[in-house]
């Protein structure tokens, strides 16, 4: 069953990833900034299998936090963190991203037919959908 995750879920994300970028809120949490530490598994339109060529990038645009996922080819997709209980949408186009919690600690985010295993930890009574 797939689930919209929460800004808590969000704030977890890549948590354990060794390159970081700084903060500029309190409950900001360390996201990659870019390089082999944000490698993520993917799997792009009709691929079958995941392999970690993606990156992950937290970026400050304005006021607004965002997650770009890079793709191999030089295309991404750009998801903004918001507080409103939805975690991450997706910041440009008009497909809906969606999050499915993973048996082995990760999440997997869908947008159209591009996928993402992200680490993740998920909080109890997190999530909203």
């Amino acid at each position: 069953m797939f689930m919209r995750t929460s800004d808590a879920l969000v704030l977890l994300l890549l948590s354990g990833a060794a390159a970081a970028c700084s903060a500029d809120t309190e409950s900001d949490a360390e996201l990659p900034s870019g390089g082999d530490d944000s490698r993520i598994a993917c799997a792009l339109g009709n691929e079958t299998e995941f392999t970690e060529q993606c990156d992950a990038e937290r970026v400050q645009n304005g006021d607004r936090r965002e997650l770009v996922m890079r793709h191999p080819d030089g295309g991404f997709r750009r998801f903004e963190i918001v507080s409103d209980g939805r975690g991450l949408v997706a910041a440009d186009g008009a497909e809906e991203a969606v999050v499915t919690p993973l048996a082995d600690g990760r999440i997997q985010l869908t947008v159209g037919e591009d996928r993402y295993r992200i680490p993740a930890t998920i909080k109890p009574g997190a999530g909203g959908g």
